[in-house]
């Protein structure tokens, strides 16, 4: 049966001024948008009062284990959001080459992305996408192939530079994991072992991705002190490989370094004028959220968790970190330095023994545990087995929105799961059409949208999604605009919004009034001719 959905304002994600209309979907297309009969055979939906959008794109997810967990992917599809991008930071599920499994469940760890509860025997990225599949996902599901992944399958671990052979596979594993189902290749170059990886290695893997029209996602190697040769570096990746570059949650952090924010904006002009593709997502608060390890200097990470944990053991490498954390290692992002120690709080670990620990800030957690910070946090790492998440406030407001209203920026949720999760995994796209449209606003209702949709689905070259317009997939979200508002906070960040009408995923009611409706239509969309269909 056909659906009509009568008498709604469409704002169709390209930016255009909202009109009311009527919308028909056949199957799981959009077959008309005007004024349309209403016919025998349609179900009619009447959206008077509501917008009519094309559902939302998240381009910076982490859902990659939580969708063979629980498939409805309850998080995004309740906030509006159809289609979201897995594999991100360069650290993800696959590929993953079978002697390595229970080393990278447990560098995964960090981030939550470890589960007793699924099969990780699927080796490669066409493995994974199609247990991906099997689970039947509620929503759209993307894969990008992560560079840690790829350099832990040509090399191990190891904080070394390739060889010329170990450099040809990871060419030769990054083309397997295109033609595997992967839309573009991600890198996280603060994280192990992407961290050990240089420019010739990454322009290598991204000249594959860039014969089949894919997207380089990077967390770029500095957002602080560096920042500005970090950019350079990306920059000259794109150059040389001829790749898009998509930045992951764009920002500067630490007061200090807020002065490079004119010059980082300069070189995103400098390098479009050169003719070189950039684009970059953001999340819209003033915190970000990451694995509790980030604090740690660089080389306490080498060779992965275990090594790890057998150095917070060691009350002397425990000096040399603290003296390292106050002082500065050129080159680090050094999160104490920039956010400072009240302002990183734990917001997830794994055992009960610890829930004590959680919401508290490093000050607080030293407090509550009688000891100096540092050495509580130590403790903290080491007793979860690096299994802690921390949420980090690093900017002001002004900043956000100065990054939010560049004509590159699409809206993300960079949320990781976990026992308290940062807010914006449950809420981060009605906190744009709560606070930034109608509370204080900053965007008309269809340039919000449009950071949503269409901008999202053009950077990544998704074909049939992100706009309304009659032949693309019919997946839509309708909303009360004088409504719809987030109600996670970071207080009580599992709490679904408010506002959201109805989801439609590839043309199937999927949420309604509040409610999920148990149906699962999403799909694994992979790479032809160039498009991610």
């Amino acid at each position: 049966m056909s659906i009509l959905i009568q008498h709604g304002t469409v704002i169709d994600g390209t930016g255009k001024k909202g009109y009311t209309a009527d919308v028909l979907i056949d199957r799981d297309r959009i077959r008309a948008i005007g004024q349309i009969e209403l016919s025998g055979e349609m179900q009619c939906v009447d959206a008077s009062g509501c917008v009519v959008a094309p559902g939302f794109i998240d381009t910076h997810s982490h859902s990659d284990i939580e969708v063979l967990q629980d498939s409805r992917v309850l998080p995004k599809v309740m906030q509006g959001v159809t289609t979201e991008i897995l594999g991100q930071d360069g650290i993800s599920v696959a590929p993953l080459p079978e002697e390595y499994i229970a080393t990278w469940r447990h560098n995964l760890a960090g981030i939550g992305e470890d589960s007793d509860r699924i099969d990780w025997h699927y080796h490669t990225t066409a493995g994974y996408l199609e247990r991906v599949r099997a689970a039947q996902p509620g929503i759209n599901e993307c894969y990008l192939v992560p560079h840690g992944n790829i350099r832990m399958e040509a090399m191990g671990l190891e904080n070394r530079q390739p060889s010329a052979a170990e450099l040809q596979k990871m060419a030769d594993i990054t083309r397997r994991e295109m033609e595997g189902g992967a839309v573009g290749l991600s890198s996280g170059l603060i994280y192990l072992p992407c961290v050990y990886g240089g420019k010739e290695e990454l322009v290598t893997m991204c000249r594959v991705v860039a014969e089949y029209q894919g997207c380089f996602v990077v967390h770029q190697r500095s957002e602080a002190d560096t920042i500005v040769d970090s950019m350079n570096e990306i920059i000259d990746i794109a150059r040389q490989s001829g790749v898009h570059l998509h930045i992951s949650h764009f920002k500067v952090c630490g007061r200090k370094n807020w002065q490079y924010i004119p010059q980082v904006l300069r070189l995103l002009d400098e390098a479009e004028a050169e003719g070189i593709d950039i684009s970059f997502d953001q999340t819209p608060y003033t915190a970000g959220s990451t694995m509790m390890s980030a604090i740690l200097p660089p080389w306490v990470l080498e060779g992965g968790t275990d090594c790890v944990l057998r150095r917070l053991s060691d009350q002397t490498m425990r000096q040399k970190m603290i003296a390292d954390i106050q002082k500065g290692i050129p080159g680090w992002d050094d999160f104490i330095d920039f956010a400072g120690l009240d302002q990183i709080y734990v917001s997830s670990v794994r055992s009960k023994k610890n829930q004590d620990a959680v919401g508290l800030n490093l000050i607080e957690l030293g407090q509550k545990r009688g000891k100096d910070p540092y050495n509580a946090v130590f403790d903290l790492l080491y007793e979860e087995e690096n299994d802690v998440r921390m949420i980090d406030f690093y900017c002001q407001e002004d900043h956000v929105l100065q990054f939010m209203k560049r004509p590159e920026m699409n809206l993300s949720t960079d949320g990781l799961y976990g026992s308290h999760p940062h807010p914006r995994l449950y809420g981060a796209f009605p906190y744009v059409l709560r606070k930034y449209v109608r509370e204080q606003p900053v965007f008309s209702l269809e340039e919000a949208v449009h950071k949503m949709t269409g901008k999202a689905a053009s950077a990544f070259r998704l074909r049939d999604r992100g706009v309304l317009a009659v032949g693309k997939a019919a997946d839509l979200t309708i909303f009360k605009a004088d409504t719809i508002r987030d109600r996670a906070t970071f207080t009580d960040p599992i709490r679904f919004p408010e506002g959201i009408e109805q989801v439609y995923v590839n043309g199937v009611l999927t949420v309604s009034h509040g409610r999920h409706t148990g149906v699962r239509k999403g799909r694994v969309l992979t790479k032809m001719n160039g498009y991610i269909v």
